[in-house]
């Protein structure tokens, strides 16, 4: 009896041992995964260099390769009235950083073969049926429809009927022209968003900003929302238990939240002179897939994580690796030239942007690296092809920042 009661302690402490380590990311000397230690170090100088400057206050920065952690560093402040030094837990809102989690919610729907891409939103959501798009009254016998109105200036329109449904796909990849800042946007009355299944039949009454497929332009807080009705929809589970359930407890998320814990509030990071209460979610039973989450640098790198290992971490398959390689991979031909219309050698997947070619466009990424980002500044990307994943957790918007940041991340690859 006693021999077997110590063989059960045995089993029962490897157990705990197990769960243990499965749940941290582990860690390495960066020249065991082909990185610099001392060129890693650079993102410490860039960073504090712009903190000098004034640019940001301070960040979290985060960088794994062939699977192991190599970086993680809090930089800065992040309660100046306190003199609160930054936290490695610190919390950040993600603003759209949200879009990707909701990349991999639709991936799986796609999976279980519970959706299609190419469906029509309608199938879901009968309010999407026979859409309309705006365009100007004049000239009559051309349809034309502005990039960019304001709300304060919208010229002479009529509508005219969509050539084609507005699909899934089109919503994944922005190309819907569905609440994308267009003329169609500008005269839509503001909708009360109380919940997804309240709101987004409500935007079938809507004009779009253009014909479906034609163009892409940024839906910032709706597109991915419709997406993220039809997943609580066909997975008969609300949308925020869907994420918990299915994505952020398997990959021990445990700080990424829409409604963030009250205990969890003071590790909020605080920018001097920025009043940003009403980008915090508060209690709130709207759960959007563009915006709304919290979170921290070590969650998004256990997402980009299991992005770069083909769909699994911690021994929790999410996504097949040809799910992964589908969302990652460029739909749209030409159609994107990065956010600002202009740039050369990108491209668009399921709701993340795609280097296609790492010189033309600029970027310090690898042919084949996918992410997005926030417009408070975080940023997260995963690079396939170098089995790197990246992270820079900050809170005010600074491109210069976040591209210092990645040009270190890959001047530190020497193997």
């Amino acid at each position: 009896m006693r021999a077997t009661i110590k063989i059960l302690c045995l089993v029962l402490v490897a157990g705990l041992a197990f769960a243990t380590n499965a749940a941290n990311l582990p860690t390495a000397k960066p020249e065991s995964v082909g990185m610099s230690s001392e060129r890693l170090e650079r993102i410490n100088i860039v960073m504090q260099r712009h903190i000098d400057a004034g640019d940001i206050q301070g960040g979290v920065t985060a960088v794994a390769r062939r699977g192991k952690v190599v970086h993680f560093q809090a930089h800065g402040v992040m309660d100046v009235e306190k003199n609160r030094k930054m936290e490695d837990d610190a919390i950040f809102i993600m603003m759209s950083s949200t879009k990707p989690i909701l990349g991999v919610a639709a991936m799986m729907m796609v999976e279980e073969g519970l959706i299609r891409p190419n469906d029509p939103v309608s199938k879901y959501i009968p309010e999407f049926a026979d859409m309309q798009v705006a365009v100007l009254k004049e000239p009559a016998d051309e349809n034309i429809s502005p990039r960019r109105v304001q709300r304060n200036n919208i010229p002479a329109h009529r509508a005219v009927p969509a050539n084609t449904p507005v699909t899934i796909q089109h919503l994944l990849t922005h190309t819907s022209g569905l609440m994308s800042s267009g003329l169609g946007t500008a005269v839509t009355p503001r909708i009360q968003r109380e919940s997804l299944a309240t709101y987004t039949p409500r935007l079938g009454e809507v004009l779009l900003d253009f014909q479906p497929g034609s163009r892409w332009s940024y839906s910032p807080a709706t597109g991915l929302d419709v997406v993220a009705r039809i997943v609580e929809m066909v997975s008969g589970t609300p949308y925020d238990e869907f994420l918990q359930e299915r994505i952020f407890d398997p990959l021990g998320m445990k700080d990424t939240h829409y409604n963030l814990p009250p205990a969890k509030e003071s590790r909020r990071v605080e920018i001097r002179g920025m009043d940003m209460s009403r980008f915090r979610q508060g209690p709130s039973n709207y759960f959007s897939g563009s915006y709304g989450l919290s979170s921290t640098a070590e969650d998004y790198l256990r997402f980009e994580q299991m992005l770069v290992n083909g769909g699994e971490l911690f021994g929790n398959r999410l996504l097949s690796p040809r799910s992964v390689d589908m969302m990652g991979s460029n739909q749209l031909d030409d159609l994107y030239r990065g956010f600002g219309g202009t740039q050369d050698g990108v491209g668009y997947g399921y709701t993340v942007s795609v280097t296609l070619d790492p010189i033309t466009s600029g970027t310090r990424r690898s042919a084949g690296a996918f992410g997005w980002g926030g417009a408070f500044g975080t940023r997260s990307w995963t690079d396939p092809a170098e089995e790197l994943t990246g992270v820079i957790m900050i809170q005010q918007p600074h491109p210069g920042t976040q591209y210092d940041f990645e040009n270190a991340v890959q001047q530190a690859i020497i193997d």
